[in-house]
């Protein structure tokens, strides 16, 4: 018997084994989301889906409970797609393996799905429960969470009539959400110009930066970690000056919302300069063990000979490059002026890559407050814009204000007393939620959000604290029993 299914709750780990086997990239999602309506419908539940693939199913409430507030779940279908270098996995194909590691819950070498996979699995357990006394319940599974909320933001005005909305995508358990930050894309775009040729007497090499944490650019952004487009940038720049480098190739980093974990560049180089190069390549080895000892201690820098590349970027190009990845910004820009430790604003260098003679830099921004997220915004486009770059910018999404009267939050908050007899924490997140979608195409709608524990989310290292789950999908049900 798969040792996954001995995990309790039952079956809201029956249910997240089944997600695991629908392979749902973001912008992918059609496999999982005819899963669902099939779901839905072999529980006897009215179900549907919209034009873009939001699935909505609906449980009419037990005997007794027709009066209570009409309560909506909702959670996300796409997962991020993150996976090690040496890892072969299609993320289009392949079936999802989670493994049980000590107290947690993990995938091998990708990213497990839990976000928001398990927030999916403790929905359907309760649709499917014939024992939870409830009101009337609607279940909400959003598409393309992670990569643009096209599923929240063409979510229709009367496409579900709850009255409250229990979003469960937080990564905490103890931790309730009132509120989270707004962001934008930034992405800058250049033509690959190339030199006649490669000037003679060169060598090639590729170099490698690995072993970085990584992590998602909302959570993770204020914990000092390593990012893999800096950290090759730092050797590509330092390398021009001191060794006449040239660049054939770069990439680093992937998604827009995950701090970039690893990378490579394709290089040349004179051949007298070889030997100091190596030196300077160990020494910088050194150098970010020793700068990330607590937050990266695994960062590897490492190198390996390579065949001649066919050419290589121009000059201009490369100091274009080089210096413009220096000065962007990334990491935390201000912190919350009246939430204490809370990141109000931050920007995250998110990759660069080469494809079809184009280098293509990703950044996003994040904010509380919308004008600073429109500052941090601008930094971005200036500093490509510099570079004669041609710059876009996405539309962003809303942030979502904390509302500390909320009825929801005060119901929630009881539940969770009567069955831990503590006090849960009330917090703002920096990363974004579909909340503040919502709440424009439903103004009354009264929200807070929770899950249990996750860490290392949108990277290989993602894990979910499995007693966290019980936890949870007790406060759930806890949480339905005394909803008047």
């Amino acid at each position: 018997m798969n040792e996954i299914l001995k995990l309790k709750p039952t079956r809201v780990f029956y249910y997240f084994n089944e997600i695991c086997k629908v392979p749902r990239p973001s912008k992918k999602e059609e496999k999982i989301v005819e899963w669902l309506m099939e779901t839905g419908q072999k529980m006897g539940l009215a179900t549907k889906r919209d034009k873009i693939g939001n699935v909505l199913i609906s449980k009419p409430a037990t005997k007794g409970k027709e009066n209570v507030t009409p309560i909506i779940f909702q959670s996300h279908v796409d997962m991020v797609c993150e996976k090690n270098n040496d890892t072969q996995f299609d993320f289009d194909k392949d079936a999802i393996i989670p493994y049980i590691d000590g107290e947690w819950l993990r995938a091998k070498g990708t990213t497990l799905g839990a976000d928001d996979g398990i927030g999916m699995a403790i929905a359907l357990a309760i649709l499917e429960s014939s024992e939870i006394e409830h009101g009337p319940i609607e279940a909400l599974f959003t598409v393309d969470e992670e990569t643009g909320l096209s599923g929240a933001f063409a979510l229709g005005a009367g496409f579900m009539k709850g009255k409250m909305l229990l979003n469960l995508d937080s990564e905490d358990e103890g931790e309730f959400f009132i509120g989270c930050a707004g962001g934008k894309d930034t992405v800058a775009t250049l033509d690959c110009e190339y030199e006649d040729k490669i000037p003679e007497g060169s060598v090639a090499y590729k170099i490698y930066v690995k072993g970085l944490q990584g992590g998602h650019s909302g959570d993770d952004i204020n914990k000092g970690r390593g990012n893999a487009v800096k950290l090759l940038n730092r050797i590509l720049w330092n390398g021009y000056q001191l060794f006449d480098l040239r660049i054939a190739d770069i990439k680093a980093g992937n998604l827009r919302n995950a701090i970039a974990r690893e990378g490579y560049a394709y290089i040349t180089l004179p051949e007298e300069n070889v030997s100091q190069f190596e030196s300077f390549l160990k020494l910088m080895n050194k150098t970010f063990r020793q700068e990330f000892f607590v937050t990266d201690p695994d960062v590897v820098v490492s190198y390996e000979k390579a065949a001649m590349p066919a050419k290589i970027l121009q000059e201009f190009l490369i100091i274009d490059i080089i210096n413009s990845l220096y000065v962007c910004p990334h990491g935390v820009l201000a912190m919350s002026q009246d939430i204490p430790d809370f990141v109000e604003t931050s920007t995250n260098l998110a990759s660069i890559k080469m494809e079809d003679d184009k280098i293509t830099i990703t950044t996003s921004q994040r904010s509380s407050v919308e004008s600073r997220k429109e500052t941090a915004v601008e930094k971005v486009v200036a500093t490509f814009s510099m570079i004669g770059a041609d710059v876009s910018v996405g539309d962003g999404y809303p942030g979502w204000t904390p509302n500390p009267n909320s009825e929801v939050l005060k119901v929630l908050v009881n539940a969770y007393q009567n069955v831990f007899h503590k006090e849960p924490a009330v917090k703002a997140i920096h990363a974004g939620l579909e909340c503040g979608l919502f709440s424009e195409k439903y103004p009354s709608l009264d929200m807070v959000s929770y899950g249990p524990t996750l860490r290392g989310v949108h990277s290989p290292d993602e894990k979910l604290l499995i007693d966290t789950v019980q936890k949870c999908w007790d406060l759930t049900v806890e949480f339905l029993k005394i909803l008047k």
